[in-house]
């Protein structure tokens, strides 16, 4: 079941740009799931938007548990049913690994993808995304503008 019109990834180290992503393509009239609106504070996991990022990314690194760690669980659970439950995927430069996962499994899924930002460096792979866009605006103007 679609909920969203867009899953929005990226590297929380550049949540800012995310943020910036994600109220572009909602104040264009979209649904957007965005795991950076997501806070946990348990099993040794705290993430929100008023912690030290380089730290909590850090922490969540290093868990020795990770594998049987609820929170991890439930981080990775919402993740991929945001990614089940949007309609495309947005993926924002520089990002880590995790979102490079996270388009595989988007792409896997069938969902068109998309990259905004500068790439750090030419990937094969990159040929999954339909479109890779230098900013949010280019991207609102083509995507959304286009189809309203």
């Amino acid at each position: 079941m679609v909920k969203y019109d867009y899953f929005i990834g990226g590297r929380w180290r550049n949540h800012k740009a995310i943020e910036h992503v994600m109220e572009s393509v909602r104040g264009a009239g979209k649904t957007a799931y965005c795991f950076i609106e997501n806070t946990y504070d348990s099993d040794g996991i705290s993430i929100d938007e008023s912690s030290d990022v380089e730290a909590s990314m850090q922490g969540l690194e290093a868990l020795a548990d990770w594998r049987t760690n609820p929170t991890f669980r439930q981080i990775f659970d919402n993740d991929m049913n945001g990614i089940r439950e949007s309609e495309e995927f947005i993926i924002v430069f520089p990002a880590g690994k995790s979102a490079h996962m996270e388009l595989g499994a988007a792409y896997g899924m069938g969902k068109k993808c998309y990259g905004i930002g500068e790439i750090e460096k030419n990937e094969t792979l990159y040929l999954m995304m339909d479109e890779i866009y230098p900013d949010v605006e280019a991207f609102v103007k083509d995507r959304i503008d286009e189809e309203q």
